[in-house]
């Protein structure tokens, strides 16, 4: 088939330029033609403050890139849409509401001469605006289908929209293979919390767990989407200045390697959660991961296997789970349980899933 991905890629950084990329080769492996369609300026800067572009790629860029849409020229989206009538499958890379408008424009171009599937990362976003579910529905509704990455994101997209939904898990993309250290290694007394810092992510719930647990300090690398001064000021309340390091900043794929060798487990606190890379991260590094028990996390984690698992929203089952990790001989045993990352049947399903089915090209 002619398919055409329209999202974010590289020089784009993050999970969703890491996904359209490797969606783009894999698919391109299977045979089909596959142009991405993505972006020249994607948002204003008051949208994401933090650093939107790089410049050295996460992963191999995909060569038949086109980098016209601008967020300032919807002339420009429609222009893509009246490209695209050729295709025979458009994936829309839903990522935000804020994309709405521009890919209403590359429709409105598009005039239906084309399937197209609303690929949606997150239906709704973990921290809504009012005018979140509006801008959503009105795209959902003008799609000829749409794919969710849990039944939990599908309930939400069949909310907004008549048309088929269909649930694949994410498959992994990991721009950076891991050196996996020996399973045995004596632990270090330090965990890490790594990726864009964001109030759903509940760093500030790891922090006061960190507090009820002597002896254990932690990284902190990655983004800080409001600014570092409140998780400062929470650091120094709860007397945890010795005790966490804070590395601000987008960490370079270079550098990922390094921050896993150093730590016991990778920590995710989060609150909610859609599915998240991270797991397969730390796991593609050899280091088990304690994680909360929201989205697709404990799909992923074998608790008490090659992680430990915690209720959501909860300090104190944090801290229960910390403590659980460092009784004796439990971070060899579970380092040893970590298996290697096989993406290949992750992502054949999720391509059988995405793609309409032989006898229905249409």
């Amino acid at each position: 088939m002619r398919i055409a991905i329209v999202g974010p890629t590289y020089p784009y950084k993050g999970g969703g330029a890491q996904h359209t990329t490797e969606l783009a080769h894999r698919l391109r492996a299977r045979g089909h033609d596959v142009v991405i369609e993505s972006w020249r300026a994607q948002y204003p800067s008051f949208l994401y403050p933090g650093q939107q572009t790089i410049d050295s790629p996460e992963g191999e860029p995909y060569p038949g890139t086109r980098r016209d849409l601008d967020w300032r020229r919807p002339d420009g989206w429609v222009a893509c849409g009246r490209r695209l009538r050729g295709a025979d499958l458009v994936v829309l890379a839903v990522l935000s509401p804020v994309q709405v408008p521009a890919y209403l424009g590359i429709l409105y171009g598009l005039r239906r001469r084309a399937r197209v599937v609303a690929l949606c990362h997150n239906v709704l976003p973990h921290e809504t605006k009012p005018y979140d579910r509006p801008l959503m529905k009105a795209l959902l509704r003008r799609v000829d289908s749409v794919l969710a990455h849990s039944e939990q994101q599908a309930d939400l997209a069949r909310a907004l929209t008549g048309a088929p939904v269909r649930v694949a898990a994410l498959a992994p993309h990991l721009p950076v293979r891991g050196a996996r250290e020996a399973a045995g290694r004596e632990p270090r007394g330090r965990l890490l919390f790594f990726g864009i810092v964001r109030p759903y992510k509940g760093l500030d719930l790891l922090l006061e767990a960190l507090a009820q647990v002597p002896d254990v300090r932690l990284t902190v690398a990655g983004e800080f989407w409001g600014g570092l001064e409140d998780t400062r000021a929470l650091i120094a309340r709860l007397g945890l200045a010795g005790r966490v390091e804070i590395r601000p900043g987008y960490v370079a794929a270079e550098d990922v390697p390094g921050l896993f060798a150093g730590a016991d487990a990778l920590v995710l606190p989060y609150r909610s959660a859609t599915a998240s890379q991270n797991v397969w991260l730390g796991h593609e590094h050899g280091v088990p991961v304690i994680a909360t028990r929201v989205g697709a996390l404990p799909d992923n984690v074998r608790d008490d296997v090659d992680g430990l698992l915690a209720e959501p929203g909860s300090a104190g089952a944090l801290a229960e789970a910390v403590k659980r990790f460092y009784q004796p001989g439990t971070p060899e045993r579970l380092r040893a349980g970590v298996a290697p990352v096989d993406p290949e049947p992750h992502w054949a399903v999720y391509l059988d899933t995405l793609l309409p089915p032989p006898n229905n090209p249409a």
